[in-house]
């Protein structure tokens, strides 16, 4: 499967994160979280924190030094929008990333490719 439609980039404000639905080339849905650097970048990755149950969707974004990361609201960790990896306790494990394109005022995600650091 190729890249599809996830959401429409002005839905997505710089600074923020959200929750969007998709289906996987084997027809499975599945959630995962935009994430919208405050430079405007777009980063797609899973949307369950890999410590626990909670949306990574539903976090705050920070851009410190050039790092994008979202914060899991529920226990306070942080992950790397770019790579998934981990920022600080109590998160131990990456969470899976997403190709990402902008196609004028679409995101365009690739479930099917994901990438794990």
């Amino acid at each position: 499967m190729t890249a599809q439609s996830a959401a429409f980039l002005d839905d997505l404000a710089p600074g923020r994160a959200m929750s969007v639905s998709v289906t996987a080339a084997d027809g499975s849905d599945m959630v995962i979280a935009l994430v919208r650097s405050s430079s405007g970048d777009v980063f797609a990755i899973d949307d369950e924190c890999s410590h626990g149950r909670a949306s990574l969707g539903e976090g705050d974004v920070f851009t410190t030094g050039g790092v994008c990361s979202v914060e899991c609201w529920k226990h306070g960790s942080r992950f790397d929008a770019a790579t998934g990896k981990p920022l600080n306790f109590p998160a131990t494990q990456s969470v899976a990333i997403y190709p990402v394109t902008i196609d004028g005022d679409l995101i365009l995600v690739d479930v099917d490719a994901p990438t794990k650091n």
